[in-house]
């Protein structure tokens, strides 16, 4: 079924320089960059997107750092976009990610961790309405 999806490189993914080889996974992959933007999140944005996160140990510390430098938002489509992407993603712990994914090969941490995809296709409508308004 073809589905779209937000991806979010995120600012560590961005400083190292990843944008073209996480780019080119997804493009050999045969999804289709429907929008694409760079952008710093500001603070409400981040509020807003990790809402689900309030009141966990890690929250402050995931709002400081998505919030501080730039990140790369765009909208792939494809074939089961959701799951598919999530899978060449990895798991959101790199020591659980496999090697391969995109986690496994380049995050650091839970935190620090290169990227963002969303993990429904309700939560991609949603997100993709987040960033890309209209």
């Amino acid at each position: 079924m073809l589905e779209s999806t937000l991806v979010l490189i995120k600012p560590d993914g961005v400083e190292r320089k990843l944008i073209g080889e996480i780019i080119s996974r997804f493009e050999k992959k045969g999804f289709k960059i429907i929008d694409m933007k760079m952008m710093t999140m500001s603070k409400t944005l981040a509020e807003a997107h990790y809402a689900e996160h309030v009141g966990k140990p890690y929250y402050d510390r995931l709002i400081s750092y998505i919030t501080s430098g730039p990140i790369i938002a765009m909208v792939l489509e494809g074939e089961n976009a959701v799951q598919n992407v999530r899978n060449m993603v990895g798991k959101t712990d790199p020591l659980e990610a496999v090697p391969g994914s995109i986690r496994g090969d380049f995050a650091l941490n839970t935190t620090v961790n290169v990227i963002h995809a969303s993990d429904s296709i309700e939560n991609a409508e949603k997100e993709i309405k987040r960033f890309f308004k209209g």
